[in-house]
């Protein structure tokens, strides 16, 4: 099952199961600041914005910044033109972003690697630095750690999809190869209640 097909599948029970930022930690959300300073004010991309939950906390919290959200499944996009009305939302795909060069002071994609193998990180990577602005933030979170699992049920259906999990140190040296300077790296343990993996993030800065 492709990605697009599983999201357009689980779209209404995702956003009813995962409406906000209530899984993330303190130190998740304190990464998301810590970008949104580096911002400061302007326009932000939400790539994979799924159903518009972190671009909701976005708009909550810096409400200085214009925002744009993208995501590969239009059900997603419904949900969250619901959730976050007055936001441009797009299809696209994070490898293939449908978004100007340098048109963005920042980019947030917040798990949204989740369905990548480490083979096209690269590819996102060279997005990330064709659509923010040279000296722009990019923030990624994700699963940490090596490997891949298959996602055979979730959010009450039937699926059959592959989850990637992501070294956080494959993923810095992978911004520094695009063009990015590392900010900010984290790896935190996972929450026994909530999580099967260790959680990572990092934060890097387009090179001028």
């Amino acid at each position: 099952m492709e990605a697009r097909e599983a999201y357009d599948l689980v779209a209404a029970e995702y956003a009813a199961l995962i409406p906000d930022t209530r899984y993330e930690t303190a130190l998740d959300l304190a990464m998301i600041d810590q970008f949104a300073e580096l911002v400061g004010t302007g326009r932000v991309l939400d790539a994979g914005c799924g159903t518009g939950r972190m671009t909701a906390h976005l708009r909550e919290r810096h409400p200085e910044l214009s925002l744009t959200g993208v995501d590969l499944s239009e059900q997603m996009l419904v949900q969250a033109s619901r959730a976050v009305p007055g936001v441009d939302f797009v299809q696209g795909e994070l490898a293939a972003l449908p978004c100007a060069s340098a048109s963005f002071d920042g980019v947030l994609v917040w798990y949204s690697t989740i369905h990548t193998p480490d083979e096209g990180m690269p590819a996102v990577f060279a997005e990330l630095h064709r659509v923010v602005r040279p000296g722009g933030p990019v923030l990624l979170g994700f699963q940490a750690g090596r490997g891949e699992r298959l996602i055979e049920r979730a959010y009450g259906h039937d699926l059959d999809l592959i989850a990637y999990l992501h070294d956080v140190g494959a993923v810095a040296a992978g911004l520094g190869a695009a063009g990015f300077t590392v900010h900010t790296q984290l790896e935190r343990g996972p929450r026994r209640e909530f999580e099967r993996h260790p959680q990572g993030s990092v934060l890097a800065v387009r090179d001028e």
